[in-house]
């Protein structure tokens, strides 16, 4: 007991002065540490609560009862989380009592159950979870954890569209990270990776840029292969979004040899899908790489991945068999992706709207590949303006103009340009003159 004391005392960086506070004297903490007295549980809850631990643990170490109970059910939640039962993960995470276990076991837990809950889709009671654990960490100073809570957090925003709050609880927690010397750790590349997606979202490609660059730097001077590859892959999606996609590919290629390490995770599938789908976009397009990239990411995305990552693996499909040819089969993959994206508000819908009216109108259906496409636009009118959605819009101005619909080719292009950031702007006077004429 005494040597647990010692211990978590010297990694609080604490002296034994104020360990013992106002509430017991240095003398007795220097006896207790030497085993020289043995605490009563009045005194253990005083040194438990100033060390961050509890009680149980500081008289019986990881094999006190409430410990080992809670480190097993973690162990299992981890196991459920890998294996695609993020049901069952909650479940057991539910079932335990963090006010008796030591605050490690309990920041994992809470990591992982936030974790369950995004995994499921349901992003509020993830942000539940996490606000308050970012919280905690920021005032307790546990910085390395602080990262990784608010890249999950940071994260969940950037799903819900929420760029602002995604920027807010990133920016600070890496100004924690600098101030703390951590520069180049893992946690410092993958939160400083989440910040580029962030300002791709908001459009500010040039600062992404300029931060993809260093974030690089850093990550050849001082990281490790995974921590290396969340920069990559975050720097090819830059580079993607400046159309550039042979240096994306360049990255991303990068990024899988550093990411595919044996490690079970779900960046290397979903990396896979984003590497097919720049093969889809490159000049030339090489559909049957991308085919190769979708056969191994697959797999492993239904035991650890979403329906929405699973929606995006039968877009890309469609889009490669249509360039191969096979209409009909991209037909398929491309209602798949919708029935997997049914009763969701999300851009990918609008994407598999896109890819199914490309198929129908190879197919000759052009009547079908119009309520396709003015499905796709429906979607994106419900929708968030952000990059993203333009480059869609763009998409189907493309298509609406294919057809002859002039006008509301017009119509998506405007809209393009605007969710891009370039808003109309005429003269009052102008448009007034436009009106009359009109008139």
């Amino acid at each position: 007991m005494g040597d647990r004391v010692r211990q978590a005392r010297v990694a609080a960086q604490i002296s034994q002065t104020a360990l013992a506070g106002d509430k017991l004297s240095p003398s007795y903490v220097s006896l207790i540490e030497s085993g020289r007295r043995e605490p009563t549980d009045a005194a253990l809850a005083v040194l438990a609560e100033r060390l961050g631990l509890t009680v149980e643990y500081l008289k019986f170490g990881d094999e006190g009862p409430a410990e080992a109970q809670a480190r097993l059910a973690l162990d299992y939640a981890q196991l459920d989380l890998v294996s695609g039962e993020f049901g069952s993960a909650v479940e057991r995470l539910r079932g335990l009592d963090l006010s008796v276990v030591t605050r490690p076991v309990r920041i994992k837990a809470l990591l992982a159950l936030a974790n369950a809950h995004e995994k499921l889709g349901d992003l509020e009671q993830s942000v539940t979870i996490l606000e308050p654990l970012v919280k905690d960490l920021r005032e307790s100073g546990d910085t390395l954890d602080l990262a990784t809570a608010a890249t999950a957090l940071a994260g969940d925003y950037i799903e819900s569209g929420d760029l602002a709050r995604a920027g807010e609880i990133g920016d600070a927690a890496m100004s924690d990270l600098e101030d703390a010397g951590l520069v180049g750790t893992d946690e410092h590349l993958r939160l400083g990776s989440t910040l580029i997606w962030v300002n791709v979202a908001r459009g500010d490609l040039l600062y992404a840029t300029q931060r993809a660059a260093e974030l690089i730097r850093e990550a050849d001077r001082l990281g490790t292969p995974r921590g290396r590859g969340s920069v990559y892959w975050n720097a090819a999606v830059v580079a993607e979004q400046r159309r550039d996609y042979t240096l994306a590919k360049r990255y991303t290629e990068r990024a899988l040899a550093l990411l595919d390490d044996g490690e079970i995770s779900r960046d290397l599938p979903r990396l896979r899908g984003n590497f097919a789908y720049l093969l889809l976009c490159g000049d030339p397009a090489e559909p049957a790489l991308a085919l190769e990239q979708l056969d191994l990411a697959e797999p492993e995305l239904k035991l650890l991945g979403s329906e929405v990552d699973l929606a995006e693996v039968d877009i890309n499909r469609s889009r490669a068999h249509l360039l191969l040819g096979d209409a009909a089969l991209a037909v398929a993959h491309a209602r798949t992706a919708l029935d997997r994206l049914a009763g969701q508000t999300r851009l990918e819908n609008a994407d598999a709207q896109v890819a199914l009216g490309d198929a129908l109108h190879a197919l000759g259906d052009t009547d079908s590949a119009a309520r396709a496409y003015s499905w796709a636009a429906e979607m994106l009118s419900m929708m968030t303006a952000s990059r993203q959605s333009a480059a869609v819009w763009r998409d189907l101005g493309d298509r609406f103009q294919g057809n002859g619909e002039v006008a509301r080719a017009a119509a998506a292009y405007d809209r393009a340009l605007r969710e891009a950031g370039y808003p109309a702007n005429v003269p009052t006077p102008v448009r007034e003159l436009w009106a009359q004429a009109i008139g």
